[in-house]
């Protein structure tokens, strides 16, 4: 099988909105409204500067996904780019999919002089946490919290 990395277009909106419909539900059983996902997906090919979705594809069939948004660190004076919205098909599952995109990723990030690479996973979701121990992503010592605002 061969596996192409590419960035993201705006006729991958759809599918890139599917696939977090369905991570959302796999991962926290959390249902997604389809037009505000829609929405969202959408709005960072309007404004680039949010950041950009990845595409992967196996044998030339789309079969996974992520975004990459940037968070400015004055402390190392310069961007960290969080791996957001991962995704990959259960078909295309345990094929390298992600270690792929995240490869891609990495490169990418440290040709544009980021400073680092970061993610946020679910406390019980396991599996992943393994994935990316395995490519060498280290459990920061920070905790997220959170504030919901507006509707």
């Amino acid at each position: 099988m061969t596996l192409e990395i590419r960035r993201a277009a705006p006729d991958d909106a759809d599918a890139i909105a599917r696939w977090n419909i369905a991570m959302a539900w796999e991962t926290e059983e959390k249902r997604l409204d389809p037009g505000t996902i829609g929405r969202g997906v959408r709005a960072v090919f309007d404004e680039p500067r949010r950041g950009f979705y990845l595409i992967a594809e196996l044998d030339g069939v789309a079969v996974g996904c992520l975004l990459v948004t940037y968070e400015w660190s004055d402390w190392r004076c310069g961007d960290f780019w969080w791996v957001q919205s991962v995704y990959v098909a259960p078909e295309a599952r345990r094929a390298g999919v992600f270690r792929g995109m995240y490869a891609h990723v990495k490169a990418m990030a440290e040709g544009a002089g980021a400073v680092g690479l970061r993610l946020y996973v679910e406390v019980e979701n396991e599996r992943a946490q393994a994935t990316y121990a395995g490519l060498g992503m280290e459990r920061c010592h920070y905790f997220m919290y959170e504030a919901a605002l507006g509707a």
